[in-house]
């Protein structure tokens, strides 16, 4: 009711602690709420589409740390087996990478390894194996002063929220050559999909997953100007994200 009181300024939809029964509930309160099932005209299990974005997220770094975009042969670690995680080690299986998981809850582990071929490890060994990526899919703060010597990867991307305990851990990754991805920026599939239910005719999946696609692209501009002005990549994500809203609040002024 509070969200709807807002009419239109903010909306909402599923992350942890919620779920997909949460925002039908919510739904009946207000329409701002993006991420109801597809019978509501909305994505569904918005996990796909977040776990699509941060596979192209892990693409792009790829391409940059090693010339090639493609993850075949490629060493990922990914921590954190929930609805996110569990997609995403499905990406990188069909696309031939090798796949290490850990995850405070065993079922899940144990599940997962029953219908794929992946490697498992303790829950607190995963960010210190030696591989290609690490990707951390369960909870924040994971990149700090105690953990970031121990990381074993050239290149962190995954969906946990928050992943830098301080900004000084983004200076800390990137003085051990370490490429960080952005959370905000390769994890923002599920609310692609969430707003393609915003557009004339509904949600159209793939439309939307066509959308999500472009986290490649977006996440080798934040690279880009990583470099050319020497920042690391969480500030020059910032810098991105400062820039497409000045562009837009100069449409509006114009339209106005």
């Amino acid at each position: 009711r509070f969200i709807h009181r807002l009419n239109g300024l903010f909306l909402t939809g599923i992350d942890v602690g919620t779920t997909i029964q949460d925002m039908v509930l919510m739904r009946m309160e207000t329409p701002y709420v993006v991420t109801v099932p597809e019978s509501l005209g909305g994505p569904g299990n918005s996990a796909v589409a977040t776990s699509f974005g941060i596979f192209q997220g892990i693409r792009a770094c790829l391409k940059e740390v090693f010339g090639n975009p493609l993850p075949q042969g490629r060493t990922v670690a990914v921590q954190g087996i929930g609805a996110v995680g569990d997609e995403l080690v499905k990406y990188l299986l069909n696309a031939g990478a090798v796949v290490t998981v850990a995850d405070i809850d065993q079922q899940k582990v144990d599940t997962l390894a029953s219908e794929y071929r992946v490697n498992i490890v303790p829950p607190e060994k995963i960010h210190t194996l030696d591989v290609d990526v690490y990707s951390p899919c369960a909870m924040g703060a994971v990149l700090n002063e105690h953990t970031i010597p121990e990381l074993g990867c050239k290149i962190v991307c995954g969906s946990a929220n928050n992943q830098l305990a301080t900004e000084q851990d983004g200076d800390r990754l990137a003085q051990r050559g370490i490429l960080y991805a952005p959370d905000y920026i390769v994890s923002a599939g599920g609310v692609i999909s969430g707003l393609d239910s915003l557009q004339p005719g509904g949600f159209n999946r793939q439309r939307a997953m066509d959308t999500v696609s472009h986290i490649y692209r977006t996440m080798g501009n934040v690279i880009a100007i990583s470099k050319e002005q020497g920042i690391p990549t969480y500030r020059a994500a910032d810098v991105l994200a400062e820039q497409r809203i000045a562009t837009v609040r100069q449409v509006k002024s114009l339209a106005t």
